[in-house]
This record gives structure tokens, C-alpha cells and sequence, in this order.
């Protein structure tokens, strides 16, 4: 028993020498807070129904929105195409859509989906349906088209629209003017909202046949509640019935 005691009395000795220098107690590190999470881009809300009509901004005709200071500055290509154009050969005769700059004008209604990767723009003129890819994604060479190849970004309250990669179209430029357009084609579009309202800055540039780039700037009225988009049902024997009437420009 003495020799236990002894052998218990020098561990409790052994165990306190120890505690003695240990150092003090400190206290735990605190955990590293979490790096706040960086702020999403402000996406502008242009999702809708638009009302395009007369009710928003004057119909197309030989001044709007083309007017005197905005009207294309022609090269000779350009005034040649012009000159020599016949109504009667208009593709829009033959059920061929409006394509840019003029389909966002034309007095119709029009929708516009957001969603991450992409922006949709339906027309009811022509039953036009474009794509605004907002992935990043390049066109390749299978991407010309009449509607061309649709990029775009958000940029502060506005979204920027960048087309190229058009197919030649000789009533491109608009379809009652003559004026054609050409794979050289680019047309950048400004849309944002003000108020209610949607506004929106479209600008063409055609080496081909413009010297210089020109644009217009309208707006759309909000559709008004549970209005649909018109399907455009176009018969091609119907569409062709005005060029009977007209006088031919060429015998």
C-alpha cells in the first residue's frame, strides 16, 4: 500500500509539474467571414406585349422614320439599285418577311422574351421570330440568313442588340423604297424602358450601298391586357394580286 501511495503521490506530482507549464489557455482563431458575393448585373425588364402601332409613333411612309435628316446617303451602287428597282419584284409580294431596320417599325405589335442566355423578338408583321444570343457564342459561316445572326449584352438600364451576317435582299434596307441591302450589312440596336414605355435606337451601316450609317429612334406602348400576337397567315396568290395592277416599269 505505502509503495501504490507513493507511486500515485509522484504522478499527481509529475501530472501538476506539467500543467504548470503548459502555457495559457488561448482563445480560438475566429473563422474567416465569407466574401460577400459579387453583385448580378442589372437586367433592364423588357418582357411583353408592345404596341407598335400608329397609336405609338407615326406609320412608315417617305418620311418616317426616314426623314430628311436621316434619310440613307446613297453611293452610286447604292442610287444605281434604286433607279433600276421595279415595285413589282419586292419579295414582300411573294410572302417574304420585313427584315432589319424596317420590321421594328412596322405599325404591328411585337413580344420580347428574356431569358439568361438568350432574348427572343417575335413581330406579328411576318410571323418574324429572332434570336438575340446572349451566351457569347460566335456566328459561323451556316448562320447567313434574312434575319441575320443576333448578339447581344445588357449595359446598364439598356440592352444592346448587334446583327451581322445578312443575306443580300434588294428591298433590305426598307420595303417600299427601293433600297437594297447587302452582306456588309450591320444593324445595332439601343432598346431600355421609360416609364411604361419601350423606346428604342436602331442604326444600319451597308458599305455596300450606304455611305455613311444612319438610324431612327421610336417607342412602343404597353399591349393592353390579355392581347395576343395575330398570326400573319400569308397566301402567296393573294399576296401577288397588287403587282396586277401596277404598271410594269420595265416592257
Amino acid at each position: 500500500m505505502r509503495r501504490l501511495s507513493a507511486v500515485i503521490a509522484v504522478a499527481v506530482s509529475i501530472g501538476v509539474g506539467m500543467h504548470a507549464q503548459l502555457p495559457p489557455t488561448q482563445p480560438a482563431p475566429a473563422a474567416p467571414s465569407a466574401a460577400p458575393a459579387p453583385a448580378l448585373p442589372k437586367i433592364p425588364q423588357l418582357a411583353g406585349i408592345w404596341d407598335g402601332s400608329p397609336r405609338a409613333h407615326p406609320i412608315n411612309s417617305e418620311t418616317q422614320p426616314w426623314a430628311k435628316e436621316n434619310f440613307p446617303v446613297l453611293n452610286e451602287r447604292g442610287l444605281a439599285y434604286q433607279k433600276v428597282f421595279d415595285e413589282a419584284l419586292a419579295p414582300k409580294y411573294d410572302c417574304v418577311p420585313s427584315t432589319l431596320p424596317a420590321v421594328p417599325y412596322d405599325p404591328y405589335f411585337q413580344q420580347i422574351v428574356q431569358w439568361p442566355d438568350r432574348v427572343l423578338f417575335r413581330y406579328e408583321k411576318d410571323d418574324v421570330l429572332r434570336t438575340v444570343w446572349l451566351d457569347g457564342r460566335k456566328p459561323t459561316v451556316q448562320d447567313y440568313s434574312l434575319q441575320g445572326f443576333s448578339v447581344g449584352r445588357y449595359d446598364g438600364d439598356a440592352l444592346i442588340v448587334e446583327t451581322d451576317h445578312f443575306l443580300f435582299d434588294i428591298t433590305g434596307f426598307d420595303d417600299y423604297n427601293g433600297i437594297p441591302s447587302s452582306q456588309m450589312k450591320k444593324v445595332t440596336e439601343k432598346y431600355w424602358r421609360e416609364g411604361a414605355e419601350l423606346h428604342g435606337t436602331v442604326t444600319v451601316e451597308d458599305p455596300m450601298f450606304l455611305r455613311r450609317p444612319t438610324s431612327y429612334t421610336t417607342r412602343w406602348l404597353p399591349a393592353r391586357p390579355g392581347y395576343e400576337l395575330v398570326p400573319w397567315d400569308c397566301d402567296p396568290e393573294t399576296s401577288r394580286a397588287p403587282v396586277k395592277m401596277m404598271i410594269p416599269k420595265y416592257k
